[in-house]
C-alpha cells in the first residue's frame, strides 16, 4: 500500500504483444497501469479491460489524452522503439525500454539527446544482470578477484521454428526484428559488456542454414572480439539448437582465476575455479520467460520495476541507462557490419 508520501506511480504501456503481459503483471504488483495503445484494436482492449486501463490505438492520443501517466513501457517491435520512445519523452513522460535499445547506435544517441533535451528519464530492460550468478560474478570483477581478464566466450545456443516467426509478422525482417543477436541475444551482449567492457573490433562469419524461408538474416555466426582493455573474446550463435533451447553462457578467463555462468539463460553458476576466493550461497534462477510455444531470457522484469520505483523515490540509481542500452547495440552493429550474411 502506498502511503501519501509515496504516491503510487501511473504507467502506460505501448505495444500490446506478449512481453507487454509480464509488463501489466508487474506493473500491477508496484504501481498502476492506467494506459495501453496498440495498432491491433483487440489486442488494446483485451489488455486493458484486464488491468482497467483505457485503451487506445493511437500513439498520440493516447500521449496527449493520458495526462495521468509518468512511465511509458514501450513494447513494440524493435523497429519501433526509437520512434516511440521519442515521441513519449517529447510529450514529457519518462520511459521504460524493452529491448534492444534501437536497431542502431544513431538511433539510441538520438533517444538519449531527447531524453536529455525534456528532462525525462531514459530506462532499458536488462533484467539479466539480476540473476544471482550474473551479479556475483559483477562484483567478483569489479573487487579485483578476477584480476585482469584475458579472454571471454559467450555461447548463445537457441531454437527458434518457424512458427515462433508465423506468429508475429515483424519477427524475421530486417527493418522490425533486426537479427537475432538484437531479438533474441541482446541480453547475453549486455552481460559481456557489463563484465569485459567497450569491444573495439570484431570479425564474424555468420550464414542463415535453417529460417532462408522466414528471417532476412542469420541464425547462425561466429565472432572474434578484441576488446579496448586488451581482453579477446569469442561469441557463437544460432537458433538452431534441436528441440529447444540449449545454453546461453559466459565464460571468463582471469589472471585470478576461471568462472562460467551457464544454463540456457545466464541462470547457474556451473564453474568456478578461484585463486583466493569461492563465490558461494548461489541459488540458480529457473524461471525464464514462458510464451507456450518457446522461452525467452530470464523472469526478472520484477526486479527492473521495482528498481525503476526507487529510482523515483531516490532510494538508489537505475540498473540500466540510456547509454548501457547504446553500448549493446553498438556492440551488434560492429559484429553486423563486418560480414554479409550468406543463404545456404
Amino acid at each position: 500500500m502506498e502511503s501519501q508520501e509515496n504516491p503510487p506511480i501511473n504507467f502506460a504501456i505501448v505495444g500490446c504483444g506478449r512481453i507487454a503481459q509480464r509488463h501489466a503483471k508487474h506493473i500491477d504488483n508496484i504501481g498502476q497501469l492506467t494506459a495501453v495503445c496498440d495498432v491491433v484494436e483487440n489486442r488494446a482492449v483485451e489488455l486493458g479491460s484486464e488491468y482497467r486501463a483505457r485503451a487506445f490505438t493511437d500513439l498520440d492520443n493516447m500521449l496527449a489524452e493520458a495526462t495521468d501517466v509518468d512511465v511509458v513501457s514501450i513494447c513494440t517491435p524493435n523497429g519501433l522503439h526509437a520512434e516511440h520512445t521519442i515521441r513519449a519523452v517529447q510529450a514529457g513522460y519518462h520511459v521504460l525500454c524493452e529491448k534492444p535499445m534501437a536497431l542502431s547506435v544513431a538511433d539510441c544517441g538520438r533517444m538519449i539527446k531527447e531524453a536529455e533535451k525534456a528532462n525525462r528519464r531514459l530506462f532499458v530492460v536488462k533484467q539479466n544482470r539480476f540473476n544471482p550468478p550474473v551479479a556475483a560474478v559483477k562484483e567478483l570483477v569489479d573487487s579485483g578477484q578476477l584480476g585482469r581478464i584475458y579472454s571471454v566466450q559467450l555461447n548463445c545456443f537457441w531454437n527458434r521454428h518457424q512458427q515462433y516467426y508465423e506468429e508475429s509478422a515483424w519477427r524475421g525482417s530486417k527493418d522490425l526484428d533486426g537479427g537475432v543477436l538484437y531479438t533474441q541475444f541482446s541480453h547475453f551482449i549486455d552481460i559481456m559488456y557489463w563484465l569485459v567492457g567497450d569491444v573495439e573490433e570484431t570479425q564474424a562469419v555468420t550464414d542463415n542454414f535453417n529460417h532462408v524461408d522466414t528471417t532476412e538474416f542469420a541464425d547462425t555466426g561466429v565472432v572474434t572480439l578484441q576488446f579496448r582493455n586488451g581482453a579477446i573474446g569469442g561469441i557463437h550463435f544460432t537458433t538452431n539448437a534441436h528441440g529447444g533451447n540449449m545454453e546461453g553462457s559466459i565464460t571468463l578467463f582471469g589472471e585470478k582465476g576461471t568462472v562460467k555462468i551457464g544454463g540456457e539463460y545466464l541462470n547457474e553458476l556451473e564453474y568456478q575455479d578461484l585463486a583466493d576466493h569461492a563465490i558461494e550461497g548461489i541459488r540458480s534462477s529457473t524461471s525464464a520467460n514462458d510464451y507456450g510455444t518457446y522461452q525467452g531470457s530470464m523472469s526478472n522484469h520484477d526486479k527492473v520495476y521495482e528498481n525503476l520505483i526507487r529510482v523515483f523515490r531516490g532510494d538508489e540509481e537505475a540498473a540500466t541507462v540510456g547509454y548501457e542500452g547504446l553500448k549493446t547495440v553498438e556492440i551488434i552493429e560492429k559484429v553486423y557490419s563486418v560480414v554479409p550474411v550468406r543463404a545456404s
